[in-house]
């Protein structure tokens, strides 16, 4: 449970017997800014401010850590010292309660953080016998901090000792009791966007806004609340950021007074390739007593860090869009001419000998490409949300590799919904952005069918007092509540629209037009066929629902009655043109209303120019 101190939790009314509390992030910012102020004092003539997080972030990390493993600190020296000549693995013995720890990892230094402070004049060393003491599992952790790289530079500014003290301070509060993992998430969330808004980054390359987690949990798990009663489900995230995804999909799973009622059991996967974010949620899955070896290191596409053959239950992600994904494709590349052969890309029923991939500048189907690769073929299946932009819906001509990923998705009927966000959700982009929901077990109502939720109107979301970077709306309790309610729902109004899968579905044919010689005849082949002219060369898109000769005898021929098209030719393409299905006419301003505007334009610009003249 959250402290009440940290968070100041607030009901706000009840939902199906569910008491729905508001988190006040704003009682946190006495953490942020505590850490901010040690950050401008002891580091501000050592570090630029976009570097503070080479220092800050591992320490709150070493810091929660300690704290952990001060009550039983004797009692790990003791087993140590007993056993360490005795046993090669003593793992077991010191992070089980009875001889050790009782957590899943340990320290066997004789230092402390606090204690380190008794010896000033030797501080270097004791702080580097204290990292080294830690075990293998944080070790790993501060590896990927690459915190050793900057124990030197502390120690030559003389900035090693203040930094400790001010962690050893108890005007801040980092103990994982008092500060559990959720609320640190937020911190991190919030010291990070800082620190790379001074460094010109984007802070949400790595963090997705709570509450859009909160509605991803809602779509992902609610369909099939019914039927997670019991078992054991694999939730996984490969593109896992600090793991709030993970943290907060596995409580609304297992939470008491939720809306799902389970005694399951839950194990969290995921994959992170940006370094010190990938030791930030290890640290914490340490610290929420989950597996850190769960959470791999790497790149998702080109280097998957778990067995092949490892599928999930549930599954809900944030991956980057509009990034490159080049260094993925070289190393996937080992096929014959350095094509791809990773069976995670290569479609079923697909007429391709090779992986379908898409433009190398934006990766974020290739990631829905390996979700969908590991899905559960059981009763249950899997269900996956995935937050995307725009580009996922349209780019890609037929038969190009996004419009082919969308061709295999829609008519393999993994696609159960898509909901438009309003914009300006983000911590660092404004653009629409979106989350597709998936799933390969469909309820009977759904088979063949994709509901598209407009989200966009000001119904859904509050306007911020303040905006966060590039965040300025949010979504509140009842905005979850009512998008949840218009899903769950599936009818259509003036939110919701229900479509065929064949409704995004289109047939593009090649428009041919005979090529003439000089004197205007038709060029003809060896077998007599008119040549076509490459100049006149055309496309049409057919919706998929259309006869084709039908449309080409309505729409082309009265304009070109030597035109065909060849069968042979056509190709299959899906897009999903969100804006066209929720468009509302607009209709014009009446003349009267222009002209009275203009003569009022006028009419202020004659005065201004009466005083300019006269004054």
């Amino acid at each position: 449970m959250l402290d009440p101190k940290i968070l100041d939790f607030k009901p706000i009314g009840k939902q199906k017997d569910k008491i729905i509390v508001s988190l006040n992030t704003q009682s946190l910012q006495p953490v942020i800014n505590f850490l901010w102020t040690v950050a401008d004092d002891v580091l501000v003539n050592t570090y630029q401010k976009g570097k503070y997080k080479d220092v800050i972030l591992p320490m709150v990390v070493i810091r929660r850590l300690d704290l952990l493993l001060e009550p039983t600190k004797e009692q790990v020296l003791k087993t140590f010292n007993e056993y360490k000549s005795k046993l090669q693995n003593l793992d077991s013995l010191l992070t089980n309660s009875k001889h050790g720890s009782g957590l899943a990892f340990y320290n066997t230094s004789k230092f402390t953080l606090k204690k380190l402070l008794d010896d000033p004049k030797n501080l270097r060393s004791n702080f580097e016998n204290y990292l080294n003491g830690f075990s293998e599992n944080v070790q790993d952790i501060i590896k990927q901090f690459k915190f050793r790289n900057e124990i030197e530079t502390l120690d030559e500014a003389d900035i090693l000792f203040s930094l400790i003290e001010k962690f050893c301070s108890p005007k801040v509060e980092l103990h994982p009791d008092k500060l559990p993992p959720l609320a640190m998430g937020y911190v991190y969330e919030d010291l990070v966007r800082r620190f790379n808004e001074e460094n010109n980054e984007e802070a949400g390359e790595h963090f997705t806004p709570r509450e859009i987690i909160d509605l991803m949990t809602h779509l992902v798990f609610l369909p099939v609340k019914d039927k997670i009663k019991q078992g054991t489900y694999l939730i996984y995230d490969p593109c896992v950021g600090s793991g709030g995804m993970l943290t907060m999909a596995k409580n609304f799973l297992l939470n008491p007074d939720g809306l799902i009622k389970s005694n399951s059991t839950v194990h969290l996967y995921g994959q992170e390739s940006t370094p010190f974010i990938y030791a930030t949620c290890k640290s914490d899955m340490l610290i929420k007593g989950e597996d850190p070896d769960k959470i791999a290191y790497g790149s998702t596409l080109s280097a998957y860090g778990f067995d092949k053959d490892l599928k999930f239950d549930f599954m809900l992600t944030n991956p980057p869009y509009g990034k490159t994904w080049a260094p993925d494709k070289r190393a996937l590349g080992v096929g014959p001419k350095g094509a791809i052969i990773d069976k995670r890309f290569m479609l079923k029923g697909s007429y391709k000998e090779e992986a379908v991939t898409s433009r190398v500048n934006d990766g974020q189907l290739m990631f829905v490409l390996h979700m969908l690769s590991k899905m559960k073929d059981t009763e249950l299946g899997s269900r996956i949300a995935s937050v995307h932009n725009g580009s996922a819906l349209f780019t890609g001509d037929a038969g190009q590799g996004e419009s082919e990923i969308r061709k295999y998705i829609i008519e393999n009927d993994l696609l159960e919904a898509i909901v438009a966000l309003p914009n300006d959700m983000f911590y660092n982009t404004g653009i629409p952005t979106y989350i597709f929901l998936f799933t390969n077990r469909k309820a009977n109502n759904r088979k063949g069918k994709v509901q598209l939720i407009n989200a966009t109107s000001e119904n859904f979301y509050n306007r911020m007092r303040k905006s966060l970077g590039k965040k300025r709306v949010e979504f509140l309790p009842e905005h979850i509540a009512a998008i949840e309610k218009t899903f769950l729902n599936f009818e259509e109004n003036e939110y919701s629209k229900i479509f065929d899968n064949e409704d995004f579905g289109y047939a593009q044919i090649i428009v041919n037009r005979p090529l003439k010689d000089d004197k205007g005849k038709i060029v003809t082949d060896s077998k007599g066929k008119p040549k076509p002219d490459p100049q006149l060369k055309d496309t049409e898109n057919i919706p998929l629902k259309e006869d084709i000769q039908d449309f080409f005898e309505r729409e082309v021929l009265p304009f070109a009655s030597d035109a065909w098209w060849d069968k042979n030719d056509t190709k299959i393409g899906y897009e999903i043109n969100f804006a066209k299905f929720f468009y509302k006419h607009q209709p014009p301003r009446s003349l009267n209303d222009i002209a009275k505007d203009i003569f009022a334009i006028e009419k202020e610009t004659d005065n201004l120019l009466k005083e300019i003249v006269n004054g």
